[in-house]
C-alpha cells in the first residue's frame, strides 16, 4: 500500500509566476520568496500588480492554460499512475493549477485557494494549513502507506524528509548541497527508476 506524492511546480509544469511574468511582460511578478521570505507580503504584492495591471483570474487562467506541462511530464505521470496512487502537493492555487490539471488528466491535487471578486480581480489567498506538504505526507503515513516523495526545491524538502523515501528532481545546487541525504534525479527516467527502486525498498 503506497503512495507517490509530487511537487508540481518545477516538477510536471513550470514555475507559474515566473511563467506567467515571461508570457506577460511583467517583470514585477518574477519576485519569488526567494527575493521576500515573507509570504504573506508576497502574495500581498503580487495580487496588487495583478489589480494594477487589470488583470482579472479569467485573464489569469488563459495564459497559464497555454503554458501546458512541461516536456514529457504528462506520459510519465500517466506511466506512474499505472502502478501507484500519485497525489500532487503543491504550494500553488487551484484557480491557478486547474487549467494545467486538465493536461495531466486530473490527478488528485492539494494546494491552496485564492479568492475573485465579482468582476473576477483577486483579491485574497487562503492556505489550506501551514506545511501542508509535510503534513500531508505525515497523514498518510498514519494511514498506513508508504509514501515515496519528490520534489525540486528548498520547500519540497520537509515534505522528503518525512517520507519514507524522499527524491529530489532537476533540484539547484545549493539544495543538493544542503540535502546531500536525498537522491538527485535530473529527468523523467531516472526519476521513475528512483521512484520504482524506493518503492522496492520501504
Amino acid at each position: 500500500m503506497q503512495i507517490v506524492c509530487l511537487d508540481l511546480e518545477g516538477v510536471l509544469v513550470p514555475e507559474i509566476w515566473i511563467e506567467f511574468a515571461n508570457r506577460t511582460g511583467i517583470d514585477a511578478l518574477r519576485r519569488t520568496t526567494r527575493d521576500e521570505p515573507d509570504y504573506d507580503k508576497l502574495m500581498k504584492y503580487r495580487l496588487d500588480i495583478l489589480r494594477e495591471h487589470k488583470l482579472g483570474l479569467p485573464d489569469i487562467q488563459k495564459v497559464i492554460a497555454e503554458m501546458g506541462p512541461m516536456p514529457g511530464a504528462k506520459d510519465f505521470l500517466d506511466q506512474l499512475r499505472q502502478d501507484f496512487q500519485v497525489i500532487i502537493l503543491s504550494d500553488t492555487f487551484y484557480e491557478f493549477a486547474m487549467p494545467l490539471m486538465n493536461q495531466l488528466n486530473m490527478p488528485a491535487l492539494f494546494c491552496h485557494k485564492l479568492e475573485a471578486d465579482a468582476e473576477g480581480m483577486l483579491v485574497n489567498y487562503h492556505l489550506r494549513m501551514p506545511d501542508q506538504k509535510r503534513a500531508a505526507v505525515k497523514a498518510f503515513k498514519g494511514l498506513n502507506f508508504k509514501v515515496v516523495a519528490a520534489g525540486d526545491s528548498y520547500n519540497d524538502t520537509a515534505m522528503l524528509g518525512e517520507a519514507h523515501a524522499g527524491i529530489l528532481f532537476h533540484p539547484p545546487e545549493n539544495v543538493i548541497r544542503e540535502f546531500p541525504q536525498f537522491p538527485v534525479t535530473m529527468n523523467y527516467s531516472e526519476l521513475n527508476d528512483a521512484i520504482r527502486s524506493a518503492s522496492a525498498r520501504i
